[in-house]
């Protein structure tokens, strides 16, 4: 519930970000993005006696034109980083820690002075700062994760301007924090990726599900390109449906209080192109096209938009 005219932000993946939930990334946010790590490259073995025979880590830093957290955006020209940390527990089961911060660079604010569709310099700010565990188990066929992720906002849920809340017409939007226990799921078959995930919100008694899909165009030993499409459900799920709504109008024309509470978020079409410029490290940039659906239409000021973004990752 990020909105660009005041009213169309979200919570969140990065962000934002599983920190060692491959599934919960790559679900929700392009090219694996953010800010999340896919299967983090195992260290050197420790030496016998120690008390975990390997700890695998990434540390990814990014650029993103948009923020679109699961259908809702909250920022433009986002710069994130992000650290997570995969300890094995036992051959198939480890445990994953991890943490994000992101920051607008700078958000242009819809100029209601300057007519429709034109913007202007303005004192938005927007930060987050996000930490997560989870455990994960790698069946073979498939991988199982549960993870708690708190999401905390420096500059409120929907931000500020010039330094003041806003808060507008709905609560959610004066949020500092929120926390959001998961399960998510991935099958591999062959280069297909599916993944299936759902999120609850202690926060709000939100419900979040979601879906997606990718495969994996391997061109040479250092080159790929990863098509892949992704979809939300959500339940009571940051939907701008505030007590406070009634009387106003959406971006899209729609009256808030009349917006839907239980329906399907977006539609998210991505193409990543991933480059190993060393064993260690991946420079990958994507582009992307994020379609509002039911419950975002009345809360984004565009329902289809094209956004890219860029990432470095590096393996330890």
């Amino acid at each position: 519930m990020k909105p660009k005219s005041m009213t169309s932000f979200i919570a969140k993946s990065v962000t934002v970000l599983a920190a060692c939930a491959a599934l919960n990334a790559s679900a929700d946010t392009p090219a694996a993005k953010g800010p999340a790590a896919k299967n983090p490259v195992p260290t050197t073995p420790a030496e016998p006696g120690a008390l975990f025979d390997s700890i695998g880590a990434t540390f990814d830093a990014g650029y993103d034109s948009r923020y679109y957290f699961r259908g809702l955006w909250f920022a433009d020209n986002i710069i994130w980083s992000a650290l997570n940390i995969s300890v094995p527990i036992t051959e198939k089961l480890s445990w994953g820690i991890g943490g994000a911060y992101i920051n607008t660079a700078g958000t242009p604010y819809p100029n209601p002075a300057g007519g429709p569709g034109t913007k202007s310099a303005s004192g938005f700010q927007y930060s987050e700062v996000d930490a997560i565990t989870s455990l994960n188990y790698n069946a073979g066929w498939a991988k199982f994760g549960m993870q708690y992720q708190y999401y905390f906002y420096p500059d409120n849920y929907g931000g500020s301007m010039n330094g003041a809340p806003n808060a507008g017409f709905d609560p959610e939007f004066a949020l500092k924090g929120a926390g959001e226990l998961g399960w998510t799921v991935a099958v591999p078959i062959k280069a297909f990726n599916i993944y299936a995930g759902y999120y609850y919100d202690f926060r709000i008694n939100g419900q979040y599900i979601s879906l997606g899909a990718d495969y994996t165009f391997a061109i040479n030993d250092w080159l790929s390109i990863v098509p892949s499409v992704a979809t939300g459900y959500g339940i009571d799920y940051y939907t701008g449906n505030g007590s406070a709504g009634t009387g106003l109008v959406g971006n899209r024309g729609q009256s808030l209080q009349d917006t839907h509470k239980t329906g399907f978020t977006h539609q998210l079409y991505t193409i990543a192109v991933p480059i190993k410029l060393t064993k260690a490290v991946t420079l990958t940039t994507y582009v992307a096209l994020n379609h509002s659906d039911k419950l975002r239409a009345a809360l984004n000021t565009t329902q289809n938009e094209f956004y890219w973004g860029t990432k470095l990752s590096f393996a330890f």
